[in-house]
């Protein structure tokens, strides 16, 4: 009797051992992980449609957000901007069932500034590739119009009215994918639309509390044309962040080399 009890005691001790061992194998490196996605001007959501996949194959959940006046989206573009920018994010990340991995690329890195600002609680991290990111009382305009290295400027073409923007179309790749396969190109020039000129416009006001208070990752574009890697650098460093981790492409490494972002964001979800 007294061997069936002991007998009984090891086989729970085992047990209790292998539970302990699974969870453990769940814990930070291999934990599902929300990331939720922003794209950026003259962009929509198909450009995360590779990365997306990469992230959903290793376990986890994404949400890609679509920003209203882009993609299908008709709104009108004298309704937009950055703050209804924000919104749209925080509705999605509303039915996410945990904090999330909030990116935000190009344009969008205005936005998921906007967001942290609102909601920081909602946030595990954020992380820019390649985007603009404001300290307070900054517009995108006011950094991108601090950037000589450049090249996006000269080749805007603003409407009559004045409420979009069109980029010089046998430009488009050069600036955005230079890198990219003949496939992603085309792409590319056949999604494109005039971006919406107002949130470019809009400051944010940011406090420690709010955007402050959460972690931050910069994956810097070193081929960028769009946004020189000098601007990225000193918007780095205004921001604080010590995490840092570099792509050898241009301004849409998502396209170029999707499988290297889908593995740094990974990485930057841990």
């Amino acid at each position: 009797m007294k061997k069936s009890i002991i007998s009984l005691l090891a086989a729970a001790a085992l047990i209790t051992t292998a539970a302990s061992c699974a969870d453990n194998q769940k814990g930070p490196g291999a934990a599902s992980r929300t990331f939720v996605l922003v794209h950026g001007a003259w962009q929509a959501p198909y450009v995360w449609d590779s990365v997306q996949a990469d992230l959903v194959k290793n376990g986890n959940k994404v949400i890609v957000v679509k920003l209203p006046g882009h993609g299908s989206d008709t709104t009108a573009p004298y309704r937009l901007s950055l703050d209804v920018y924000r919104d749209e994010v925080i509705n999605a990340i509303a039915k996410a069932d945990s904090n999330v991995i909030l990116v935000g690329h190009s344009m969008g890195g205005m936005v998921i500034t906007s967001v942290a600002e609102k909601i920081p609680n909602k946030i595990r991290k954020l992380v820019y590739i390649g985007a603009f990111l404001p300290s307070t009382g900054q517009a995108l305009t006011d950094l991108a119009y601090s950037d000589p290295g450049s090249g996006l400027g000269p080749l805007l073409v603003p409407s009559a009215d004045r409420l979009t923007l069109d980029v010089k179309r046998d430009s488009l790749t050069y600036l955005f994918i230079n890198d990219g396969s003949p496939t992603v190109k085309d792409l590319v020039l056949t999604n494109y639309r005039a971006e919406p000129a107002i949130p470019f416009t809009n400051k944010v006001t940011l406090t420690n509390e709010g955007f402050g208070s959460v972690d931050k990752i910069y994956i810097k574009t070193l081929k960028d044309v769009v946004i020189s890697p000098a601007l990225q650098d000193r918007m780095i460093a205004a921001a604080g962040i010590k995490t840092v981790y570099t792509v050898n492409t241009s301004h849409s490494p998502f396209l170029a080399e999707p499988h290297t972002v889908s593995a740094l964001l990974i990485k930057a979800a841990l």
